[in-house]
């Protein structure tokens, strides 16, 4: 007692306490994802006898547990001894205190379809399910996406002067779209189809499953916008098709659903609105892997109108790609995919001008005069058309203008064609002749001519022979704006008068 009692008033020194027991976090389970017997779906997957079996097994491995983790020694079971050599792994015997023969092993998952293990589905599928077996029709799809009205902007005749927006030959908002086109009202056109998409002219919007019909007024709608000069809108609006090659637009035979025409125009706009030249030229590969494939098939066939339509289509493909090239200002890569071209025999005009032109950009005037083949067995001057166009404006890029005003001349007494008198005013302006150029453009104006082209260079004609310009540019709107509507577009922008 007098020891304890000492004890109790003196404090001890320098002596080592006894530390607290403290309670320790329950081992948690070890087993991984793929262990089918702990995840939520193992009553799906398991049979009623072993859901049981394992039931009981975690209990009891649960109790026993807890009673190896309480702290004091009291009702303490020390471990059973591990068999085996330390550094092998642990059996599944020893790892589970329940005995070998009460722990049952979920059956292996199996991918493969042998087997009437029960399967879980979230979507019927093409073919996965009784209910859509194999050659079972293939839902149409549906092209609601492309009739939200929050895609289409709103048109705002701004950049149009007063003399197209207060004419009388502006037409009714009731006026079909091909009378539209007809008449070169492609900014009404352009609304036309956004109403008529979207449901907003009184008329109730195409059926989601009519393809045809929504991407066809989808093209006019981006077509038109391009030939008002409102490209920036037509690049976000392109957006909305997403991607072009996607299965989504695929039929069941294999081929698009989007309109070749419309592809070609998406790719140019998609690639203008991420400003990614490259995109484009990966997308016109991509068309000319799908041109290549066709054109197979149709000479399988002995097709020879389809085999023509896509050996065009294919060649117009490499003058686009090379096009890209040139603006990505990759001039060596142009140069050398022209190069790699294949020359058509039966190559038409259209495709053998837009090479030479695409040479005459580069630089290489020799180049462009080879793309034009003169024809068989004539001697002198051919009577190829295309031909002489083409080295008359080989002449001017040689700076050879009186040469060039020549053939112009003579080109001329044979056709009225815009592009020859334009080029003819223009030769005329550079040999000192301003105001026989100047009468000359005025002219094709009068006649009905009305391009971008024609009107862009007879405002700067205007700039240059007189201080006054601007009103000759604002009389010169009101004239075009009296001619009658023709199919080459009759509203203009303040961009055509240079205004």
């Amino acid at each position: 007692m007098d020891q304890e009692s000492s004890s109790s008033q003196h404090p001890k020194g320098h002596q080592r306490t006894r530390s607290a027991v403290k309670a320790t976090r329950p081992r948690s389970s070890t087993k991984g994802p793929l262990d089918v017997g702990d995840t939520p779906l193992a009553s799906h997957l398991l049979p009623p006898q072993t859901q049981q079996t394992d039931q009981q097994t975690s209990s009891s491995h649960a109790e026993q547990q807890h009673q190896m983790m309480i702290p004091g020694g009291h009702g303490h079971q020390a471990r059973a001894p591990v068999s085996g050599s330390p550094l092998l792994p642990r059996s599944p015997a020893a790892h589970s205190p329940a005995p070998p023969h009460s722990r049952r092993q979920p059956p292996p998952l199996s991918l493969s379809p042998a087997g009437p293990s029960p399967r879980m589905s979230f979507s019927p599928g093409p073919g996965s399910g009784a209910a859509s077996g194999r050659g079972a029709p293939r839902p149409p799809p549906d092209f609601s996406h492309l009739l939200r009205p929050d895609i289409y902007h709103e048109l705002a005749p701004l950049n149009v002067p007063p003399p197209f927006r207060q004419s009388a030959k502006q037409p009714s908002a009731s006026t079909p779209i091909p009378d539209l086109l007809a008449r070169g009202h492609f900014r009404a056109a352009a609304v036309a189809a956004a109403q008529a998409l979207t449901g907003a002219n009184g008329a109730p919007a195409p059926d989601p499953a009519d393809h045809a019909l929504i991407l066809s007024l989808f093209y006019v709608r981006l077509a038109c916008l391009t030939l008002i000069d409102a490209t920036a809108l037509a690049t976000q609006e392109v957006k909305a098709l997403e991607d072009l090659n996607a299965t989504f637009y695929v039929d069941e035979t294999g081929h698009n659903l989007i309109p070749w025409e419309l592809r070609i125009l998406a790719v140019r706009l998609q690639a203008i609105s991420f400003a990614d030249q490259r995109r484009a030229v990966m997308s016109y590969y991509d068309l000319a892997r799908e041109a290549r494939l066709r054109l197979a098939e149709a000479a399988a066939k002995h097709d020879n109108s389809e085999k023509q339509l896509w050996r065009e289509r294919l060649n117009d493909l490499g003058v686009r790609v090379a096009g890209v090239l040139v603006e990505m200002d990759d001039l060596k890569g142009a140069v050398e995919h022209l190069t790699s071209l294949k020359e058509s025999d039966n190559g038409s005009g259209k495709m053998q001008m837009a090479r030479a032109l695409l040479w005459l950009h580069l630089g290489d005037v020799g180049a462009a005069r080879g793309c034009v083949k003169p024809a068989e067995g004539s001697e002198g001057p051919s009577d190829n058309m295309t031909e002489r166009i083409l080295h008359a404006l080989c002449d001017m890029a040689d700076g050879k203008y009186s040469e060039a005003l020549n053939q112009w001349e003579e080109l001329s007494k044979v056709s009225d064609n815009e592009m020859i008198g334009v080029n003819r005013g223009v030769c005329l302006l550079y040999v000192g002749r301003l105001q026989e150029g100047k009468d000359l453009l005025e002219g094709l104006v009068d006649s009905g001519r009305t391009s971008h082209t024609l009107l862009f260079n007879l405002t700067t004609m205007y700039e240059l022979c007189t201080e006054r310009s601007r009103t000759l540019k604002v009389q010169l709107t009101e004239k075009v704006a009296a001619l009658e509507p023709t199919s080459f577009g009759w509203e203009k922008t303040n961009a055509d008068f240079k205004l």
